[in-house]
């Protein structure tokens, strides 16, 4: 898996991270316009229910579209940290076993919210939902940690880039741009990845 990241192009990181999400905006925005166009005959509260149900069902397929993306997107990431060691001078101490408690961390987050996320869409999670704090108190520090962490995954990420590029101890005044271009990664995937790929070559 990591070498297939590292000798990825620009382009075809894109299309692989982001193609899917696309098509499914597309898709979707397509629907709800086309829906509105469709006349709708409500008869009594069953047919008010089946009409929200054809209209909003695609919302079902949203959790798992962005589950597929973190994949891609983390994934990516881990492959730039953990295949470009190789390129960092043995006696700079990276601290990779840090990076990889920090990293799986919001990794298992993002996949059992989502997974959340699409029961409640699909009507398997309602029971006590809405009328008790209990989400917001754990999902919350939940949700800053795991914020915390992919903030140190992009730093660590950008800190290995340039500790290969420079050969020596960096600091972040040094890998502030690629920490940036990896945090709007829309923008820097089309300059980041041409240097993972001459690293991963070199």
């Amino acid at each position: 898996m990591i070498q297939f990241f590292l000798r990825l192009k620009h382009w075809q990181l894109f299309i692989v991270m982001l193609g899917l999400p696309i098509i499914y905006q597309l898709y979707f925005i397509f629907e709800i316009f086309g829906s509105r166009t469709q006349p709708m005959e409500v008869v009594g509260e069953e047919g008010v229910t089946q009409v929200l149900n054809e209209r909003y069902f695609h919302f079902d397929f949203l959790p798992y579209v962005l589950i597929l993306f973190s994949l891609v997107f983390f994934g990516w990431f881990w492959s730039i940290a953990i295949g470009l060691q190789k390129n960092i001078p043995v006696e700079i101490e990276m601290k990779v076993k840090r990076f990889k408690v920090l990293f799986i961390i919001p990794l298992v987050y993002t996949v059992v919210f989502m997974v959340f996320i699409g029961g409640l869409f699909s009507g398997m999670f309602t029971y006590g939902f809405s009328n008790s704090t209990w989400f917001l108190v754990i999902i919350l520090p939940l949700h800053l940690f795991s914020i915390f962490c992919i903030f140190h995954t992009i730093y660590f990420v950008a800190k290995t880039i340039r500790t290969a590029e420079l050969q020596r101890v960096v600091t972040f005044g040094d890998f502030a741009g690629e920490f940036f271009l990896l945090w709007f990664y829309i923008i820097g995937i089309w300059i980041i990845q041409p240097k993972v790929n001459r690293l991963n070559r070199e």
